[in-house]
């Protein structure tokens, strides 16, 4: 049973950053600085949990195993992903099996590793792009 706290409870959603709870009991699915794709609910969905989260059953875990991921790469990860999103619909359910098997396309580094510096320096890029645009327009700079 879940106790009204303030951790974030990460479930099925397709908004509020999958926040769907705030809990105060915790369990083994705790975990930070990790995407959330959810198999189950809505189907595909994927964002990025900077924080302290406890996961639903329904959202795995997805997690750099070569390296210490960060913000900037998992959003690049999340893009990617979220392209497969359509696949995943109606008759042919996304599930831990093809999770697994699910291949993804990443940039490749020159000795064929994925080349993670490439993936940071082009979600920055973006980030800044997105805030001159902002700047902007908000103060006519």
């Amino acid at each position: 049973m879940m106790k009204k706290g303030n951790i974030p409870f990460i479930g099925a959603s397709d908004s509020n950053n999958g926040i769907t709870e705030w809990i105060s009991n915790v369990n083994v699915s705790l975990d930070s600085n990790i995407l959330g794709v959810n198999y189950n609910g809505s189907v595909g969905e994927t964002f990025y949990h900077q924080y302290n989260a406890v996961f639903s059953d329904d959202v795995k875990r997805l997690s750099l195993k070569e390296r210490e991921g960060n913000q900037y790469i998992y959003l690049f990860l999340k893009g990617i992903i979220l392209k497969q999103k359509s696949k995943y619909e109606y008759g042919y359910k996304f599930n831990e099996g093809r999770m697994k098997r699910q291949k993804i396309s990443l940039p490749v580094n020159a000795k064929n590793k994925p080349d993670y510096e490439y993936m940071e320096q082009y979600m920055r890029a973006k980030e800044y792009e997105k805030l001159m645009k902002y700047m902007a327009y908000k103060f006519g700079v």
